[in-house]
């Protein structure tokens, strides 16, 4: 079964609320890094986050690899909420892979919480 790596940043990692949609597909965790300090984070809602990758101002994020069987990336993909997608994602190690970004319009007016550096420690500072 061919795989990718795919990182996931927010409610798709470990315990969290749609980890069962990479489970579902067959994915298996590979491991837990960081992105390159090129990213900014923001909470939409505080239901998930969204991550961008920018030009300055940029830290590196909290992420999970996980390997995705190819036939069910379309599938995580279309149960994400709107506004997430999939792009390449810069590892703090140099590698490149898949990873769940958000669109610009979905974070605009939304809290910024890049300075935290992952969604875990977003969401146990509000907790």
């Amino acid at each position: 079964m061919e795989t990718i790596q795919l990182a996931v940043n927010g409610t798709l990692m470990k315990g969290l609320e749609l980890n069962g949609n990479l489970i579902a597909v067959g994915a298996i965790f590979s491991r837990e890094t960081s992105t390159d300090p090129s990213y900014r984070l923001w909470s939409i809602d505080d239901i998930h986050p969204a991550m961008m990758r920018v030009v300055e101002g940029g830290v590196a994020i909290a992420v999970e690899v996980w390997n995705v069987p190819m036939a069910g990336l379309g599938k995580i993909l279309l149960q994400e909420p709107q506004g997430l997608c999939i792009g390449k994602v810069s590892l703090i190690d140099g590698v490149e892979v898949l990873g769940v970004l958000g669109e610009g319009i979905l974070c605009e007016g939304k809290p910024e919480i890049t300075n935290y550096g992952g969604w875990r420690a977003y969401k146990a500072s509000v907790s």
